[in-house]
This record gives C-alpha cells, sequence and structure tokens, in this order.
C-alpha cells in the first residue's frame, strides 16, 4: 500500500503548520502506525477517518506529547516537536470524555489551565471573558459542569482549549458521546468556530458523514497506513481504492477486464478509453444508476452485445450511446426520505445498489442506465472489502 500525503490547495503553497514525517508507532508486538507522513496548514481543518483500531488516536497523541514515536519526525513552524514535553508545545486536546473538573465552576474550569502556566493573574479574567464568548457560553460562566447539558460541556472544553491560544487544537471524538440531533448542530457549529478562532483543528473520528460535513480534508488511516488524503469531494467521487471506494459512503465495486478500449464486468460492457488491458476493478456509485421508464426504449444497450464488446479501440467512430443499460430485477426497496435505495439483481446474478428519488413501491423487472464516466476505475487489493 502507498501512502498518499495531500496538500491543502487553498494553502496556496505555503511552508505547513505542522508535518507529520514517516511516522511509526509500535505496541509490544503490534505496529500501529507505519510510514505515516502528513502536513496540515494554517488555518485548515483536517480529519483523521478510520476504522476502530486504524491508529487515529495513535497519530493523535503522539502529536500531543502523550506517545512517543518510535521512528520518524513531527515537526511545527520549523521546530521539532516530537522532542519536546507536552506542556511545552502549542497544542491543545479536546478529548472525546471531555474531564471537566466537576467541583470547579465553568470560569474556573476554562482558568485552570491560564493559572497553571502562570499567566499574569489580572489578564486570566479577560482571556477566560473572550474564550467563553466565542463559545457563547458567557453567561454560564458562574455554574457547575453538573448544570450543563452535554453540548455545553462540549463547548466550555472547546473553550479551556482556545483560552490558551494554541496554534493547533486536537479533537479526538469530541461529539461522539451527544445524541444525533445534537451532534448534528454542534458540527455545525464547530465548523463555524473553526473559521472565527482562524485555528488548525486536526480531528478524529470514525464517522464519515461527519468527516464529510466537516472537514477541508480527509485522512484516510487503514491499519496504520494512509490510504488517501484529499478533500471529502475529491476522495467521495474519485476514490483511490476499493477500500476508500467502500468505508467513503456506499459503492457498488465492477470486478471485470479492460480489452481493446472496452470494459466489460460481467454483462456490463462499455467504452473506456486510455485504459491499460488487463483485470480492473471500478468503484460506480448508487445515485449513478438511474432507473429508467419501464419498458427498454429505443436503441437501449444492455451489455449484452457481444458485438459491442469486440468493438476495436482504435475504431474512428465512438459509439452514439454512451450510456450503459441493463435490466434488472429489484429485490428490495429502503424509503430513506428524499430518495430510496434500491437493491437490484442483473441477468448474471450480479447484485448492484440503485439510489433514486424517493417514489412508490416497486417491484419486478425495470430498465436502469450509468453514465461511463461515473464508474471510477480504483486500485483494489486482497483484502479491500470491508
Amino acid at each position: 500500500m502507498q501512502t498518499q500525503v495531500g496538500r491543502n490547495a487553498a494553502a496556496g503553497g505555503s511552508e505547513p503548520l505542522l508535518e507529520i514525517r514517516a511516522v511509526t508507532k509500535q505496541f509490544v508486538s503490534t505496529r500501529v502506525l507505519t510510514g505515516v507522513s502528513l502536513e496540515i496548514h494554517q488555518g485548515e481543518f483536517l480529519t483523521i477517518l478510520g476504522a476502530s483500531g486504524s491508529g487515529k488516536t495513535t497519530l493523535l497523541r503522539l502529536v500531543a506529547g502523550l506517545e512517543q514515536l518510535d521512528e520518524g519526525e513531527i515537526w511545527m513552524s520549523g521546530e521539532r516537536l516530537d522532542t519536546l514535553p507536552p506542556y511545552r508545545r502549542r497544542v491543545n486536546t479536546v478529548f472525546q470524555h471531555y474531564a471537566l473538573f466537576p467541583h470547579l465552576s465553568v470560569f474556573e474550569n476554562v482558568a485552570y489551565g491560564l493559572r497553571v502556566q502562570k499567566v499574569n493573574r489580572a489578564d486570566v479574567p479577560e482571556r477566560v471573558k473572550k474564550a467563553l464568548a466565542v463559545v457563547k457560553m458567557g453567561e454560564f460562566a458562574a455554574r457547575s459542569p453538573s448544570q450543563l447539558s452535554g453540548g455545553q460541556q462540549q463547548r466550555i472544553a472547546l473553550a479551556r482549549a482556545l483560552v490558551n491560544r494554541p496554534r493547533l487544537l486536537l479533537l479526538d471524538e469530541p461529539l461522539s458521546a451527544l445524541d444525533a440531533n445534537l451532534r448534528r448542530q454542534m458540527q455545525i457549529e464547530l465548523k463555524s468556530l473553526q473559521r472565527e478562532v482562524g485555528i488548525s483543528f486536526l480531528f478524529v473520528t470514525h464517522d464519515q458523514e461527519e468527516a464529510m460535513a466537516l472537514s477541508d480534508r480527509i485522512a484516510l488511516l487503514r491499519s496504520g497506513e494512509l490510504e488517501q488524503v484529499s478533500t471529502p469531494r475529491e476522495i467521495y467521487n474519485c476514490p483511490a481504492s476499493a477500500y476508500t471506494a467502500q468505508f467513503i459512503g456506499q459503492t457498488n465495486l465492477l470486478r471485470g477486464r479492460v480489452e481493446q478500449g472496452w470494459t466489460r464486468c460481467g454483462l456490463l460492457t462499455w467504452r473506456c478509453r486510455d485504459v491499460a488491458d488487463g483485470p480492473a476493478t471500478f468503484s460506480l456509485r448508487p445515485e449513478s444508476v438511474r432507473l429508467r421508464p419501464d419498458g427498454r426504449g429505443s436503441g437501449a444497450r444492455d451489455g449484452l452485445r457481444e458485438a459491442d464488446f469486440a468493438r476495436p479501440a482504435n475504431d474512428a467512430q465512438p459509439p452514439s450511446d454512451d450510456t450503459v443499460r441493463f435490466r434488472a430485477t429489484i429485490r428490495h426497496q429502503i424509503f430513506g426520505g428524499a430518495t430510496d435505495l434500491l437493491g437490484i439483481a442483473c441477468a448474471d446474478g450480479a447484485m448492484l445498489l440503485a439510489r433514486i428519488p424517493s417514489r412508490g413501491g416497486l417491484e419486478g423487472e425495470h430498465e436502469f442506465e450509468f453514465s461511463p464516466s461515473d464508474a471510477v476505475r480504483v486500485r483494489d487489493g486482497l483484502n479491500s472489502e470491508l
């Protein structure tokens, strides 16, 4: 598996704030991270996404100084970071469990870090007041944590981290303890807060939807290695691997062969230029599979015509119809509000997912289609299945 290092396009080539260089970490006989390299730019919201055990929290703890790396280096603004003790690093961490002091008021919880750093006592009240104002919790300064809701406690944890004026804020699944509605609300507020304060956020989550909603870029970890680093749109629309395509959203993996400029995946065939001959795997998102009106329609290509597949790659005239059409039987239909998710079976037994605008119940055989450009070739592997 090849490590990929993405750059924030908005950074305009500026020097990165944080550089993680070929970092490796091992616990006893288990290697948790292997040669991970990553850059984070000033003002960027970068999410480390991965399944349980992928190494995402370990990577965050290495940046915070809560773990020591075995190989590699971590740099911040030209200064070696991994050799510094945690208290000398310009980073702060918000954990999944907010760890607010129950015996201290909201004000004293936020002020605690300033007192530890021995900030001038006269400056503390104003800095705490500003930090609470940023998270819109100024009126709760005198309350105790037990008098706050989960969302309010999360804001206090953020204020406690921001009051120290870190250059980088580390967040280890800080929204996971919230209920679904509050979690969505806090996602919006967290993104707005990050834009307002202009601090770089390094966010850890296993929730793909959360990563897509919040991030400028996503770094997908798989078994301690970077699978892909890119923007949410890029990583969804152009997944580099079968694993990425399956982990980020839902997809249909079409495995087949390319020969003489034509792709054949089971009974489906389509023209593909600039693709080398041989085995190939394609990711086709369910929303790219469209339901056609009942009936085959004139000139429909259902993927069964051997003559189409055998057409030579140097044919001067491309096919007049670049839509792949096929018939399939609906096996199940799941209502999802604005859309329905269909499970459909092709004539050769292959099962596909199709996401269509919500409508009444469907059954039996129908005609479907997709555009060849929506089938994205991906890197496959023996362990790509989730």
